[in-house]
């Protein structure tokens, strides 16, 4: 379904990952995140080198309609023994997950859970944060990712995509607006755009990379790099020492 949630009037409440977000999430963040097929190509094809051929387990946390766990529990390469969790506090985008991941068997797991209350992860070779910590509040957000690092099996690897902000006000702004311009090339109006970031100004706070990067190497990360980046967005790819 398409994207239409702000292109209306009225009160304008807190955006929520409601039924009526679950709907037409696909759409709206194939719209609204740059290079978003490609990134999750990406980042799946980089994941199965993480994989071993034994059993293991990758978590997605904030797995949203479940594109991550599909893409890579279908990939040509990911271990038969490879299983999979994700985790999100939205139960109808839990639905349109379930549907989704239906091929994959009894080789998903989809739980309800919001990571602001703090959760237990069983220990793992794969996590995904995509566009998710910016969704945590920042007193959490520390916790969660010692959580993710200390749950990490040697050798395992957290896949950390987000919107950042910069600490130069030119570039941010610069960005800002080129990222509107973006879009809008992608067929939405200003009216929608403005709505939008009034609904999201509360509820999705970015960090600068740097933040992002001091946050992993605190948790014990040792290797950090940014395997993808299109202006305020940036993509992480962080290792747990083998």
């Amino acid at each position: 379904m398409k994207d239409r949630i702000f292109d209306g009037e009225g009160r304008i409440s807190d955006f929520e990952f409601d039924e009526k977000v679950a709907g037409v999430f696909d759409d709206m963040v194939a719209r609204s995140v740059p290079y978003y097929d490609e990134v999750q190509r990406l980042q799946v094809d980089l994941a199965v080198e993480f994989l071993p051929e034994r059993e293991s387990l990758v978590y997605d946390l904030g797995c949203s309609t479940g594109t991550t766990l599909h893409l890579l529990s279908s990939h040509p390469r990911c271990p038969a023994g490879t299983r999979f969790l994700g985790l999100d506090n939205s139960a109808a985008m839990l639905d349109k997950a379930r549907s989704k991941l239906a091929p994959a068997g009894d080789r998903v797991e989809l739980l309800e859970a919001d990571l602001n209350a703090g959760v237990e992860l069983r220990p793992c070779r794969i996590v995904f944060l995509n566009w998710t910590l910016q969704f945590v509040r920042p007193l959490y957000r520390e916790a969660l990712i010692r959580r993710i690092f200390e749950a990490l099996e040697p050798g395992g690897a957290l896949f950390l995509s987000e919107k950042v902000l910069l600490s130069n006000s030119f570039l941010n702004r610069l960005y800002i607006e080129h990222y509107l311009r973006y879009k809008r090339s992608r067929g939405y109006s200003d009216a929608e755009i403005q709505r939008k970031r009034e609904a999201l100004e509360n509820v999705l706070v970015p960090y600068r990379l740097d933040e992002n990067r001091v946050m992993l190497e605190r948790a014990g990360f040792g290797t950090i790099d940014p395997f993808f980046r299109w202006l305020n967005f940036a993509c992480i790819l962080a290792v747990k020492a083998p």
